[in-house]
């Protein structure tokens, strides 16, 4: 008989499951606060902040110091790098002040998309070489969950073998280096929204990627309870002519991820993939309300969709903090709701009907 060497003791998938189901608890979801610097300096040229170190600092000390209030919406958030070695005014670590809050903070590990090579235009996501060394560092520096992010992209002959084969391979042993190290992995394999393709296409790419993800993560024997998923959601394409529902859109993402995704995965969490906010909001409701059964908690895991509003309110001003503030206390109270299948509507902020799409987003 075939042998298994389990990589895990039973007290590390203990904690990794612990810590998973932690992070997709009722009603709660993920701030994805893990923006790159020449990426949140895109977002400050829109205010007309200058984008250095400090003002990024005030930038993420202001959303993680939102009110008491702001731990019953949000369960963890994801940091990059620099924010996550930052202080508070007060002389805080920023991840110190969340877990003060009863938050999770996690960190993004990877080091960004490059070229595939043999492809045309298609990407992988590097970040593996060091990657055991950084995340044992980050593990003890406070961090309880991860996350990597891999592109693939729809066109008429695209995402290829070599692609879906390369990027699941990539997420399956990022994976296993965070679960050695103690670290919950979140997978995020997004099929970006770029280009006219309709409902349909999409669902069925989706569906392809997911499961060249979840042979690969079986291949790699990764402990699935002690790992979440971090998907798009199943929208058509930005340029397709066809608007469709709500219920179509939720429909085509909960089928999707029953035919490919394991019950024994505690968690979904969505990125809002260019979406108002607004939009991903109601998607998101309407995902919580199908009728298909759905044996994982499905939330969100936001960056663009909890923040559009936030930085239009502050606009760079120290009297505006509270108004920023109270901008992300509505948006992750909306989608904590959303995620309950609860949300009855709301009178948005100031960017909350505003598209949020970027062709072939990066972070």
């Amino acid at each position: 008989m075939p042998r298994f060497v389990d990589a895990l003791s039973k007290e590390k998938k203990e904690e990794l499951s612990r810590i998973a189901k932690a992070i997709v608890a009722p009603g709660k979801g993920i701030l994805a606060a893990d923006e790159s610097t020449a990426t949140i300096g895109k977002r400050f040229a829109n205010i007309g902040l200058e984008n250095n170190e400090d003002n990024r600092r005030k930038y993420r000390q202001l959303l993680f110091t939102s009110g008491k209030d702001l731990h019953q919406y949000i369960s963890g958030v994801i940091m990059f790098h620099e924010s996550f070695y930052q202080k508070s005014d007060c002389g805080k670590p920023l991840p110190v002040l969340l877990k003060e809050q009863g938050i999770i903070p996690g960190i993004k590990v990877d080091t960004g998309v490059v070229n595939l090579a043999g492809t045309d235009n298609e990407v992988t996501t590097q970040g593996l070489d060091g990657l055991a060394e950084r995340c044992a560092q980050y593990k003890k520096d406070g961090a309880d969950f991860a996350k990597w992010r891999c592109v693939l992209k729809i066109t008429s002959h695209t995402p290829s073998l070599l692609a879906m084969i390369e990027n699941a391979n990539v997420l399956a042993r990022y994976a296993s280096i965070c679960q050695q190290a103690g670290i919950v992995p979140i997978v995020e394999p997004e099929v970006l929204p770029d280009g006219d393709h309709d409902l349909e296409t999409a669902q069925r790419v989706t569906e392809q990627v997911l499961a060249f993800v979840y042979k690969a993560l079986a291949d790699h024997h990764i402990y699935l309870e002690g790992t979440l998923l971090k998907p798009n959601m199943v929208t058509a394409g930005q340029s397709c002519p066809t608007k469709y529902t709500p219920q179509q859109v939720a429909h085509a993402t909960v089928l999707a991820l029953r035919r490919t995704v394991p019950a024994a995965v505690p968690g979904v969490t969505f990125l809002s993939g260019g979406q108002s906010e607004v939009d991903a909001t109601v998607h998101l409701n309407a995902i919580n309300c199908e009728s298909l059964h759905r044996p994982w908690a499905l939330t969100f895991s936001y960056g663009r969709a909890l923040q559009a509003s936030v930085i239009n309110a502050w606009k760079g001003k120290d009297d505006h903090i509270t108004a920023g503030q109270q901008e992300l206390l509505k948006r992750a109270k909306a989608n904590s709701l959303a995620s309950l299948g609860k949300y009855q509507g709301e009178e948005g902020g100031s960017a909350a009907s505003q598209s949020l799409f970027v062709k072939d987003h990066a972070y």
